[in-house]
């Protein structure tokens, strides 16, 4: 059965940074799709923020572009989401799927609070 996993999420002043982290199981998922994090705030649609094709193409939302970062950590075999100059508009539950659009069920997802 195909499972992601989100972790990472936590509270954030503005200004600061995260790093999320998508891992697989089975991980071959990862060489097979283009992966994507998205992310979902209170009473808003899910929207995609950010993917990376298997050779490291990267496409990203333009309320995060220049602050956010998607790449494969390879010693972790994970998707990760570096997320810089964070701000309150940023607070939401984050996923990772297949993208653009989600072919696998959806993870627990993981809650990315930006308050002071």
């Amino acid at each position: 059965q195909v499972q992601l996993v989100e972790s990472g999420g936590g509270l954030v002043q503005p200004g600061g940074s995260l790093r999320l982290s998508c891992a697989a199981s089975p991980s071959k998922i990862f060489s097979i799709y283009v992966m994507g994090w998205y992310r979902q705030a209170p009473g808003k649609q899910r929207e995609l923020v950010a993917s990376i094709t298997n050779s490291g193409g990267t496409i990203y939302a333009d309320s995060v572009k220049g602050r956010f970062t998607i790449f494969r950590d390879n010693a972790k075999n994970t998707y990760d989401l570096q997320m810089n100059t964070v701000n309150p508009e940023d607070t939401a539950v984050y996923y990772c799927n297949t993208a653009p659009r989600n072919l696998l069920p959806w993870g627990q997802g993981t809650q990315v609070t930006v308050s002071s």
